[in-house]
C-alpha cells in the first residue's frame, strides 16, 4: 500500500471540512490506520486471506475515511449521501449510500417515512455510528462485513411507526418493507470466499476480484468473471424484503428482517459474466443495556444462495456474533466473538464451497476530545475454507491482524 498516497487522500478530504449551511448537515471523519498482519494475501488481492490487510500490505492507510451529508427541504423531504475513501488495490472515492426520505409530521401520534435510492436495510445494531460505521471495534462482524460488500439496495422502503413515547408507552415499534432491483450477484463472495472480517463497504460501481479459482475453467462456469460486481442488474426482476423493529425505553432493541432477491439463477449478464443468485435470509439482532456503560449485542443470519442452470452452485449459509461493550469514562471496551459457516449443496465436485470458521477481536477505543479518538484492535481469525485446496494453499488457516488507528471527526 503506497504510504504517501494515503496522506495525500486523508489531506485532500481535511480541507474540504468546514461546510455550513442552515439546511446542510456535513459529517466525517479522517483516519489514519497502522496494521500489522500474519494474513496470506487477503481476497481483495485475489489471495484467500479473510482479514482486510495482510503481510504484503502492512503500513499506513485511510482507513475508514467517510463523509456523510443531509441536506434538509420543504420540511418533510431530505437528501442523504455517504462516500467512502478505500484504498485497497486502486485508491477509490466512491459512493455507499445516496437516497432521498420524505418524513411528514403526523397529528395522530403514528409516523411514516419513505426512502428510495440506494442504501443499506436497517438490520443492524452493530453500525449505527455515521456512514454505517461501528462505534464498537474497527472491524465488522462476518455478518455485516458481507451486508457491507455485497448488500445494498436500490428502489423504495417503507417504514410506519408507533412511538412509545407518544402513547405513554415504553414500547416502540416499527414495520419495514422495501422493493428493489439490482444486487442480483449477491452470495458470489460467499461461495467462492466465504465470510470474511473487515470493515471495508463497497462503494457504487466497484467490482470485487476473486482467488485466481480454477473452477472457472470448468466449461459449466466458464462464462462467469473472476470478479463481482454486487450491486448490478441481471435478470429484470423485483426483490424484496420486510422487517419489524421492537425498542423497549431504548434498553431492549430487537429488529428481525427476512430479506430476499428474487433472483433468476438461469439469467447471465454474458457482457459483464454476471449472474443472477437467488439470494435469501433471516436476520435478527438484538441489544440489552446491561447498565449505563455495559451493552451486549448479538445477531444471527440464515440464509441460502444459489446460481446457474439446475442449480450448479447452491449453498445454505449461518452467522452469528455476540459482542460485549463497555465505557469507563472517556474509553470504551469491546470484545466480539463470531462464528459462521457456508455448506455446499449442489453436486459440482469440481467447485467446493464448503467453508467454516470462528473469531475473536478486541478493541480499546480512547475519546481524546470531541473530535479525536485512538484506538487498537486484534483479531484472530480461524478458518476452513475448501476451494483452497485448488491452488495448493492449506484449507485450514489462522490469520492475526492487528490495528493501531487515529480517528479526527468533524
Amino acid at each position: 500500500m503506497n504510504s504517501r498516497r494515503s496522506i495525500g487522500f486523508f489531506l485532500l478530504l481535511l480541507a474540504c471540512l468546514q461546510v455550513q449551511a442552515s439546511s446542510l448537515q456535513v459529517k466525517g471523519q479522517l483516519e489514519l490506520r497502522g496494521t500489522l498482519s500474519d494474513t496470506p494475501e487477503p481476497w481483495l488481492y485475489s489471495g484467500s486471506g479473510l482479514h482486510r490487510y495482510s503481510d504484503q500490505h502492512e503500513g499506513l492507510s485511510v482507513g475508514s475515511s467517510v463523509l456523510q451529508a443531509q441536506y434538509d427541504f420543504l420540511s418533510a423531504w431530505s437528501l442523504h449521501g455517504v462516500a467512502h475513501i478505500n484504498d485497497d488495490v486502486d485508491t477509490k472515492l466512491g459512493i455507499t449510500e445516496a437516497y432521498l426520505k420524505y418524513k411528514p409530521l403526523s397529528a395522530n401520534g403514528y409516523q411514516w417515512q419513505v426512502k428510495t435510492g440506494g442504501f443499506y436495510p436497517a438490520l443492524s445494531l452493530e453500525n449505527p455510528d455515521i456512514a454505517w460505521l461501528s462505534p464498537y471495534l474497527y472491524s465488522n462482524s462476518a455478518i455485516n462485513s458481507w451486508v457491507g460488500e455485497e448488500l445494498r439496495v436500490f428502489g423504495g422502503e417503507v417504514a410506519f411507526s408507533r412511538p412509545g413515547r407518544r402513547f405513554h408507552s415504553p414500547h416502540s415499534f416499527t414495520a419495514v418493507g422495501a422493493i428493489f432491483k439490482a444486487n442480483d450477484p449477491a452470495g458470489s463472495l460467499l461461495a467462492w470466499r466465504g465470510f470474511a472480517m473487515h470493515d471495508r463497504q463497497t462503494v457504487y460501481n466497484e467490482s470485487i476480484a476473486f482467488a485466481d479459482n480454477p473452477a472457472f475453467d470448468d466449461p459449466r462456469l466458464s462464462r462467469q468473471a473472476n470478479e463481482v460486481l454486487p450491486f448490478s442488474e441481471v435478470d429484470g426482476r423485483f426483490g424484496y424484503y420486510i422487517g419489524g423493529h421492537w425498542d423497549y425505553l431504548k434498553r431492549s432493541q430487537l429488529r428481525v428482517y427476512y430479506y430476499d432477491n428474487n433472483g433468476d439463477p438461469r439469467a447471465l449478464n454474458y457482457k459483464t459474466g454476471q449472474y443472477a443468485w437467488d439470494t435469501k435470509f433471516f436476520s435478527a439482532a438484538w441489544l440489552l443495556k446491561l447498565s449505563q456503560r455495559t451493552r451486549v449485542i448479538a445477531q444471527f443470519m440464515d440464509g441460502s444462495t444459489a446460481m446457474g442452470p439446475s442449480l450448479g452452485v447452491n449453498n445454505d449459509y449461518q452467522a452469528s456474533y455476540v459482542l460485549l461493550s463497555h465505557t469507563l469514562g472517556k474509553h470504551r471496551f469491546s470484545a466480539r466473538y463470531d462464528r459462521f459457516e457456508v455448506q455446499d449443496k449442489d453436486h459440482w465436485s469440481f467447485d467446493p464451497n464448503n467453508s467454516n470458521g470462528d473469531s475473536f477481536a478486541v478493541a480499546w477505543r480512547w475519546n481524546l476530545s470531541r473530535h479525536w479518538q485512538v484506538g487498537t484492535e486484534v483479531m484472530v481469525t480461524d478458518s476452513y475454507v475448501e476451494n483452497r485446496e485448488l491452488w495448493w494453499e492449506q484449507a485450514n488457516q489462522q490469520q492475526t491482524q492487528w490495528q493501531l488507528n487515529a480517528r479526527y471527526r468533524f
